[in-house]
């Protein structure tokens, strides 16, 4: 099936009411593994990189690797019959952003949300106007939230829930396609210091002030059976606490389409990785290290399409 824009993913979802998983990847591992769970589950599939990932992939490139990330991800989606997007998460760097929409990205992601509103909304609208001039899509924020973003640390009391209100206004003047509104979630492995909040109440009136398809940041579940496999080969994931999968599910029902996963995909390589290398140490192909690492993240997206109701949606 072709390489889609990121938009006609997400507004099936939205007419739908379904969320897909939007994951990311720094290497080919990542990309093949999505696209098995995609495959199997018959979903559609959105693929992110970060800046970082970018630059990781370029050598320092970004031009290089935003056209490496595109090619790969063509060269499986024009191999499958599931629809696959390419989007950028966390545009912060116009250099960059300008890269993935040259390259092809599906779809890119500017975050100014650090910004005062007026700010964001300029910074916005220009990424806007030049992604819709030549058919990429386009994601913002409004609001903050805690934790470590592609490096870069928020603290607590920089955090911020997003103003229903101010989502309208945003929406309206700026043409986003789909905006990520912050209610209590945040990046990383160590999301919550007691039981899991969002505030449902302000995604509604988000939801019901825009109509458009909006986006969970800070999504990862941080299973138990993954951090718990991960510390018996070595592993310190203490602490880490995720989403539990009931609460993405409820944030479906108030409007969520995009729930953004990273941290999840990693622990469960790393978990992989750790019991492969602690179980075949006279092992030196890293062909085969990578074998259950792949299949551990390949399950974890599986599980994680059928919560999000987007399985068989392909």
């Amino acid at each position: 099936m072709p390489y889609v824009n990121t938009k006609t993913l997400l507004d099936k979802a939205n007419k739908e009411n379904y969320g897909i998983p939007a994951l990311n990847i720094n290497n080919l591992e990542f990309l093949q593994s999505i696209i098995d769970a995609g495959k199997e589950e018959k979903s559609p599939v959105i693929i992110e990189t970060s800046e970082g990932a970018i630059k990781y992939a370029g050598s320092g490139d970004a031009q290089r690797g935003a056209r490496i990330f595109v090619d790969m991800v063509r060269a499986y989606a024009d191999s499958v019959d599931i629809p696959v997007s390419l989007h950028l998460d966390h545009g912060k760097t116009f250099v960059i952003i300008m890269a993935a929409i040259k390259a092809g990205y599906g779809s890119v992601m500017i975050d100014a949300s650090e910004h005062p509103f007026e700010e964001n909304l300029e910074k916005t609208r220009r990424i806007v106007e030049i992604a819709h001039s030549v058919g990429v899509s386009v994601e913002a924020e409004l609001g903050q939230l805690v934790g470590i973003e592609d490096n870069v640390d928020v603290k607590e009391e920089e955090a911020t829930l997003v103003d229903p209100e101010e989502a309208r206004q945003f929406v309206d003047e700026s043409d986003v396609d789909f905006l990520a509104p912050a209610i209590g979630t945040s990046h990383g492995a160590f999301k919550f210091k007691g039981e899991a909040r969002l505030d449902f109440d302000r995604l509604r009136a988000v939801k019901d002030s825009t109509g458009i398809p909006l986006v969970l940041h800070g999504a990862s579940s941080v299973p138990d059976e993954i951090v718990k496999l991960a510390e018996e080969h070595g592993a310190d994931f203490k602490g880490a606490k995720g989403v539990p999968s009931e609460i993405l599910k409820q944030t479906v029902q108030f409007g969520i389409n995009k729930v953004n996963t990273d941290t999840d995909l990693r622990m469960a390589f790393i978990a992989g990785l750790r019991e492969t290398l602690a179980e075949t140490p006279a092992e030196f192909d890293p062909r085969k290290y990578f074998k259950k690492p792949k299949e551990y993240v390949k399950n974890l997206i599986r599980e994680r399409m059928r919560i999000l109701g987007c399985s068989g949606k392909a």
